[in-house]
């Protein structure tokens, strides 16, 4: 009997239940996860970097490209002003990836295939850029709902435009993370469904779908990561230099 592809998302309690008032602090497997991908990537770096060889071992070359990744992508969309936010977004763009690539392992759970997660993490990237650029230009950052050269007329209309865009940050950075982890992973489980009942004279055609879709998803894990930690540089951007 085929399996409901939607049980993989289930989140459970693991170990005795917790709660203080009316907040469960309960182990789930999503805390488990995320535990183990931030511990993955903590010993990964660790080792990788541990002797710092003049000529680098496969690991550490590979750390090293990563800090290189990262730092490019920062200096091209925010400029070199956002450099003191280099740990922030390679923690951001790590914890995101690691998430999405342990999520691709049998049996594991897909943090980011739920948007809690997702829009936690986007409500602190928001809630974080909207401080800094208050912060750093004060009322003038208001600015940034005002574009140059918008002519008297059509203010009004762009101004509001402009604030449901930029209040609609959280939402659209945490569905676009969500939505196609999840949806990839509800296809890989279906098309797994279809093997296991058309048997082995007849599940080749949907275990060939199933390879595809595999190497396909493992795209969209590591493009998601890239794109999540795009846009918040580009939103680092517009905090630091506004329109400039």
């Amino acid at each position: 009997m085929a399996t409901n592809p939607m049980h993989q998302f289930e989140v459970y309690r693991i170990g005795p239940e917790i709660v203080l008032g009316s907040v469960n602090f309960s182990f789930t497997n999503a805390s488990l996860f995320m535990v183990l991908s931030a511990a993955t990537i903590l010993f990964l770096l660790f080792i990788s970097t541990k002797k710092k060889l003049l000529i680098p071992t496969k690991m550490q070359l590979i750390s090293e490209m990563s800090y290189t990744f990262v730092a490019k992508m920062i200096n091209d969309t925010a400029g070199s002003k956002a450099k003191p936010f280099f740990p922030f977004i390679f923690t951001l763009f790590m914890f995101v990836l690691f998430c999405n690539m342990i999520g691709m392992l049998p049996y594991s759970f897909t943090v980011t295939s739920h948007i809690i997660i997702t829009f936690i993490l986007a409500a602190i990237i928001f809630i974080g850029v909207t401080i800094l650029g208050f912060v750093k230009h004060g009322i003038r950052y208001l600015e940034l709902f005002v574009p140059k050269g918008v002519p008297i007329v059509l203010l009004p209309l762009i101004v509001v435009i402009e604030i449901i865009s930029y209040l609609s940050r959280p939402v659209s950075l945490s569905v676009r993370l969500f939505a196609n982890m999840m949806a990839g992973h509800t296809m890989l489980k279906v098309f797994g469904g279809f093997v296991v009942s058309l048997g082995l004279l007849g599940g080749w055609l949907p275990l060939g779908f199933s390879v595809a879709l595999t190497g396909l998803e493992i795209l969209v894990a590591f493009l998601q990561a890239y794109v999540f930690a795009i846009l918040t540089c580009i939103y680092l951007n517009d905090a630091l230099n506004l329109h400039h």
